[in-house]
This record gives C-alpha cells, sequence and structure tokens, in this order.
C-alpha cells in the first residue's frame, strides 16, 4: 500500500495499490475501487500496459469516462432514473438526461472504498451504501476482491448483502487497448459469446427486447475486426458506434465471453464471467479525457467490456436472465476474470 499526497474531493489522500503475480502488474487506488495500471509480461521480455489512464492522479477525479472504476449500486442505465417493486416506487438520483447510468453522481465509482486487506497477490475492498444512496432501498453491505492469478490472470469477486429488497449489479469500467500504445481499437479483432444483444433507442435505453445478432453488424459469433461493421446500421448511428449489451448464450466461469486480440496479433484477452450479460463499448464518447501519455484521448482509442445484467432489468423481470433483484437473505455474488495470453 502506498498513501499519496494527492487529495480526493472527499478531502483525504488517495491510497494506491499494486498486486502483481508471474510478471502481470496490476495498480489500482480505493477511489473509486479504480484501476490505474496493467501491465501484461511480454514474449519478447517486455511488459505492455494495456489500460488507458489519465496523467495525473488529480485528472481521474475530474474525467467523465468512468476510467476503469468499478461502478454500482446498478451498472448501466435504468429508464426514467424509476424502479419498482411489490407496489413500492423509488425515484433515482438522475445523471443522464432523465436517466440514471452507473448509480448516478454519487455512484460508486465517485467514492471512497476501504482497504479491508491486502497481499503481494490480492487487495480487498469494502463499501457500505446507505438505505436511500442514489434513489436505492435498502442498506447494502459490498466487499470487493481483485487477485492476479497464475496464468496471466486478473479476478474480481464481489459478494454483497441488503436488508431491504434492491437492484444489485457491479461492473469494472476497465478500458483496454491491447496495443500498448495510443491507437484505434477499431483494428481490434473481437469474438462475443452472445446470439443476442439489446437494440436502445436515441437515449441508449433498451427498446423492446432483444434482438437476434445475426445477420447484423452486431454478430460477434466468430471474431472480425470492430472496424469491419462500424457504423454500419440505424443502431450504431444512435450510439456514435457500439455501446450495446449482449446477452452471453452461457454465463459460467468455465466458458469464454469474449476474447479480443490486439492488431498486431502479439496479445490476446479472455473474459470470463457468471454475469448474464456483457456490454461492449466502442469508446465512442473518449474524446477530450486526459490521456497517460500526455494530450487527451481520442473517441474510439479504448473499449470497455463490462460483465452485469442487461441495462433497465430493474424494470424488465420478463427477459431471460436471473432477477437482479437482491433480497434479505440472499448474497449477491459476481467473478469475472480477464486472461492475457502473450503470442509470439
Amino acid at each position: 500500500m502506498t498513501g499519496t499526497t494527492v487529495t480526493a474531493p472527499d478531502g483525504k489522500p488517495v491510497t494506491c495499490l499494486r498486486i502483481e503475480n508471474e510478471g502481470l502488474q496490476l495498480e489500482l487506488m480505493d477511489w473509486g475501487a479504480t484501476w490505474l495500471s496493467c501491465l501484461v509480461p511480454m514474449k519478447d521480455s517486455l511488459h505492455r500496459e494495456v489500460l488507458l489512464g489519465c496523467r495525473s492522479l488529480e485528472d481521474w477525479f475530474v474525467q467523465k469516462s468512468y476510467l476503469n472504476a468499478t461502478v454500482g449500486r446498478y451498472a448501466n442505465r435504468i429508464r426514467q432514473a424509476r424502479i419498482s417493486r411489490n407496489g413500492l416506487d423509488y425515484a433515482l438520483d438522475a445523471n443522464q438526461g432523465k436517466h440514471q447510468l452507473h448509480g448516478g453522481h454519487g455512484g460508486f465509482s465517485n467514492r471512497r472504498w476501504t482497504v479491508l486487506e491486502e497481499s503481494r497477490e490480492h487487495v480487498s475492498f469494502g463499501i457500505q451504501s446507505a438505505d436511500g444512496d442514489q434513489g436505492f432501498p435498502g442498506n447494502l453491505d459490498l466487499r470487493m476482491v481483485f487477485r492476479v492469478l497464475p496464468g496471466q490472470r486478473i479476478q474480481m469477486q464481489c459478494t454483497g448483502t441488503v436488508d431491504a429488497p434492491s437492484p444489485v449489479s457491479l461492473t469494472n469500467h476497465a478500458y483496454f487497448n491491447l496495443n500498448g500504445a495510443r491507437s484505434d481499437i477499431r483494428q481490434h479483432r473481437l469474438q462475443i459469446s452472445a446470439a443476442r444483444y439489446m437494440p436502445v433507442d436515441a437515449e441508449l435505453i433498451p427498446l423492446d427486447g432483444l434482438a437476434e445478432v445475426a445477420g447484423s453488424s452486431f454478430d460477434f459469433c466468430t471474431p472480425h475486426k470492430i472496424g469491419e461493421r462500424f457504423l454500419a446500421d440505424e443502431q450504431q448511428k444512435l450510439a456514435g458506434g457500439y455501446d450495446h449489451s449482449f446477452l452471453l448464450d452461457e454465463a459460467h466461469m468455465d466458458r469464454v465471453a469474449a476474447v479480443l486480440d490486439a492488431e498486431d496479433d502479439k496479445l490476446q484477452m479472455r473474459l470470463y464471467t457468471d454475469s448474464p450479460a456483457v456490454q461492449f463499448y466502442s469508446g465512442n464518447f473518449l474524446a477530450g479525457t486526459s490521456a497517460r501519455e500526455g494530450g487527451q484521448y481520442a473517441a474510439n482509442e479504448g473499449l470497455c467490456l463490462e460483465p452485469g445484467f442487461l441495462p433497465d432489468s430493474p424494470n424488465h423481470p420478463e427477459w431471460p436472465q436471473p432477477d437482479c433483484w437482491l433480497t434479505p437473505g440472499q448474497t449477491y455474488r459476481q467473478t469475472m476474470v480477464w486472461e492475457f495470453v502473450a503470442k509470439t
């Protein structure tokens, strides 16, 4: 653990941490349970930075891209910033027009997490969210553990409990660029194990339900370059690219959810998750975000693959996925693993 002299928005110094295993190094900070850096050992004995990042710690607090942060209580968008359950209506904190995105203004990405324990290979963070926080009902107690595992793998495990029914869906908003240098991620190859995706309206809120990817620009069942079908149809044009959720064919930790290959084909990333869906975001609104190398990122210099529930799920119990509402006596459990494979 390394304390810094940099002060976060709560007036206290930021704590930075580094964990590693077999040369894979992950740096984090307690503000937003955020990834700062991920260095992957390559075949040429050098390391490759695969995450976007800000030039200074101070820049992290003002960027609006949720850069590599842990987001919640509910990751993704909720229509009209309203939910209801058992005849009770709840007005949530709206932060994207009339809708809520990633928990609103006071989401977990803008909060300090408590460092509960740490070792060379893991860090455990905790956060408590009071009844009414972000507009959600019930007190939520969360624990998030990051581990760097053998085999060039990063694991994120989350557990949580509530004392009243509340929707819970966490994710990490990591921005990846496997090229190791600033470049357009549309030259990466991507595969997503999903036959269905969620169409959206002009405000990126789900429409009537899932659609088949077959025959559309959303078909990543076999790997291809992201740029090959970029802005190829009206759905992408609404979002300025990809910003859509894919319902995974199988949500098991032993089945790959997505595979991403660098443009130079020297590094591959495999995502595993027990979450029912993955949001693929092609960095359409990155422009203006502080860049680690200096200056600002342009759009499409990083991409996100965010495991979680489908957007607006609290209002759609009919969708084919587990119930996103956590109830007293239950334990929220979520696991995701990023595996890196360096090639010759």
